[in-house]
């Protein structure tokens, strides 16, 4: 049988892009003086990889080679290499790579999706795109990826219910701007794309889950504060988070927490903090309009200690105007002005 050579001209055959691409990557490892030609060939080999799944201008993409491609993917692994290396790859070759990727994710038979189905037997796979943002020249393409995924509910659950879902509280306090913001998409997206399996989650792992997101709300950095208290607003009051809601709000820390955002010197900030904190209050004020024989009785302690939660509960239920602060004070005695227009703060 005649041997395939490493630096091939042309490879057409799904097993020999593999093939060819797969041996290139690992001289591209070795870092040794063979890496300009190793680095061609790589795109070379992407380039017609990206040819078969997406096809061209004037042809679609073959659906026999597009199978074979697949599997030959998964059999060789080098779906994860193309991950593990990515950052060896030139700039137009991790757009490739992200391109590549991607489609195959979207990839169905009938029902059945076998790249989720692969990588949820390969769950490092999602880990490793996550550490991605660790590393500051893949840490964008990894995003782009990692989201793909999250719209697959299966991955998005291994992500969910993992240790590693808590690197994201590190992540969107990057001193990176751009990584910052694309993890804060990333985080946003898993606690709000698939409503039943995320609220399942936050049930499970209430106290850990939001000790942490406290610290993002008291963070020094105003973007991801403004962010958090955003994406706060639509968790607590998504239907499917009802339980969520009702344990958050059970708890005069966290509305004194909000009075206290209230009072932040930036507008916007307390413009999002007012928002929080008005469907807080609202929903107690529907919950006393429907039951008022209850009268909150969940807020009201007997014990002397816990005056200061009974003075914070009897606020919350006076109707209209700023709540106030345990002092007794407004809470900030120019808050109506900032929240004359929703559009000044945009």
């Amino acid at each position: 049988m005649k041997k395939m050579p490493l630096f091939s001209k042309s490879p057409k055959n799904p097993a020999e892009i593999v093939k060819v691409l797969k041996d290139n990557l690992a001289i591209l490892e070795k870092q040794d003086k063979k890496t300009d030609k190793a680095s061609e060939e790589v795109s070379k080999s992407l380039q017609a990889m990206k040819e078969i799944l997406c096809g061209t201008n004037d042809k679609e993409p073959p659906t026999e080679a597009v199978a074979q491609l697949a599997q030959e993917l998964y059999n060789s692994g080098l779906l994860v290499t193309l991950i593990a290396d990515l950052q060896l790859i030139d700039f137009e070759g991790k757009k490739d790579v992200t391109q590549i990727f991607n489609n195959i994710l979207r990839r169905q038979i009938g029902t059945r999706s076998p790249t989720v189905e692969y990588i949820s037997a390969h769950p490092h796979i999602l880990f490793m795109l996550l550490k991605g943002y660790e590393a500051p020249q893949i840490a964008l393409r990894c995003g782009i990826m990692l989201r793909e995924c999250i719209r697959h509910e299966p991955l998005a659950k291994i992500i969910l219910f993992s240790s590693q879902f808590r690197d994201f509280f590190k992540y969107v306090e990057l001193s990176t701007f751009d990584i910052a913001s694309d993890a804060f998409a990333t985080f946003k997206d898993l606690l709000t794309r698939h409503k039943v399996l995320v609220a399942d989650f936050l049930e499970q792992n209430y106290d850990t889950i939001f000790e942490d997101y406290e610290k993002l709300l008291l963070s020094e950095n105003y973007v991801t504060k403004r962010q958090s208290l955003k994406l706060l607003g639509e968790l607590i009051l998504d239907r499917h988070n009802f339980a969520i809601m009702t344990k958050y709000i059970s708890k005069p820390e966290n509305l004194k927490l909000m009075m206290n955002l209230l009072r932040d010197k930036s507008p916007n900030i307390q413009f999002e903090a007012f928002h929080v904190f008005k469907k807080i209050k609202d929903t107690l004020h529907f919950r006393k309009m429907e039951d008022p024989n209850n009268n909150f009785k969940q807020f009201y302690i007997g014990d002397e200690e816990d005056q200061k939660k009974n003075r914070l509960a009897q606020q919350m239920r006076r109707p209209g105007g700023p709540p106030t602060v345990a002092s007794g004070q407004a809470a900030d005695t120019g808050y109506h002005q900032n929240y004359t227009s929703e559009k000044n703060f945009s």
